[in-house]
């Protein structure tokens, strides 16, 4: 077959100029753009929850997930990978690429993990890039009826009295409730029996059914079952009362001056994440945390929204760490 050629002419024929108009575009605007610089988000989002289904940080991801798929454009899988303490689904993240789809939403245990599982190959400070402080929630210490107490200084003596007997439940080994029972325990000066379980809903569960009596339990399953009174309140975590149980005094106004752990939640990437990336995945979740109904729900289940810069929520992180590293130090806290 004959090859064609471009040649010079006065008038050029139609494939010349077809091919000289393509070069011409090209020397313009450039050549196309790689796939991988596509406008971000090309495909879905998968937000990884370190906990298991029904706990604090499961439903604030399906609160927030549904407005931020819709802020984005792209659908936001919820992936509960539960485990270690959360350290098995916030290792996913800190081994995912950092190209801003696969997002970790965690809670404060992120900041004891480093204390409670030493072992642990990653470092949340180095390994993950801060996005926004999501919300934050006191934790309250609550009792089955069938225990006769009914304040806090009550437990303390009950305590004192069955020195080595009262047993308390947490969502797991290194979970904020867990650390929160051996703050407690070490400021007054008893000894409290730690059972942990795998996750809140399961802890909760027990506790309901009288198979162990104490609990600093999330307000997210404290809350209707004070009011119900299945569970009686002796006391907040927080330094002020909370909105959603007005009638319940702060610890450290209940008998135990100075105490104090609240529980926050907070929404990281994998470290090494651009910018520009981060920038965007905060903008957007900023905005889901400004709508209404978003922190009407929220703060119905004693969650505040918060929203946060990323180096505001980088700094609170190693303040956290720190903070928690002497509890565990002095309490001699262990994962079991």
């Amino acid at each position: 077959m004959r090859r064609m050629r471009c040649v010079p002419e006065v008038v050029p024929s139609a494939p010349c100029a077809a091919v000289g108009a393509v070069l011409a575009l090209v020397l313009v605007l450039g050549p196309p753009p790689p796939a991988s610089a596509q406008a971000f988000p090309a495909k879905p989002i998968r937000m990884v929850v370190p906990f298991a289904p029904g706990g604090p940080v499961d439903m604030i991801a399906r609160v927030v997930s549904p407005r931020l798929a819709e802020a984005l454009g792209q659908t936001v899988v919820v992936d509960n990978r539960a485990g270690g303490g959360s350290t098995i689904g916030t290792e996913l993240v800190v081994r995912s690429p950092g190209d801003g789809y696969t997002v970790l939403l965690t809670s404060s245990s992120i900041a004891i993990n480093p204390s409670m599982y030493p072992q642990i190959t990653f470092d949340p400070v180095r390994d993950l890039a801060p996005v926004t402080w999501i919300a934050a929630s006191p934790l309250v210490l609550v009792v089955h009826p069938v225990l006769p107490v009914k304040t806090v200084s009550d437990l303390v003596r009950l305590a004192r009295k069955r020195d080595g007997e009262v047993v308390y439940a947490s969502s797991g080994s290194g979970s904020a409730p867990h650390l929160a029972g051996e703050l407690f325990a070490s400021m007054v000066g008893v000894k409290l029996v730690h059972v942990p379980y795998k996750g809140a809903g399961p802890a909760n569960a027990d506790l309901l059914g009288g198979h162990v009596q104490v609990m600093f339990n999330n307000m997210l399953n404290a809350v209707p079952n004070v009011r119900s009174g299945k569970l009686r309140a002796l006391g907040v975590t927080s330094v002020r009362r909370s909105p959603a149980l007005p009638d319940t005094p702060p610890i450290a106004e209940a008998g135990v001056p100075g105490y104090e752990a609240t529980t926050w939640y907070a929404y990281f990437a994998p470290g090494g994440t651009p910018r520009a990336l981060v920038d965007r995945h905060r903008r957007e979740m900023a905005a889901v945390l400004r709508q209404r109904e978003v922190q009407g729900r929220l703060s119905a289940q004693g969650v505040d929204p918060l929203g946060s810069g990323p180096d505001e929520l980088a700094r609170h992180l190693e303040i956290e760490i720190r903070k928690w590293a002497k509890v565990v130090k002095s309490s001699g806290a262990r994962a079991e």
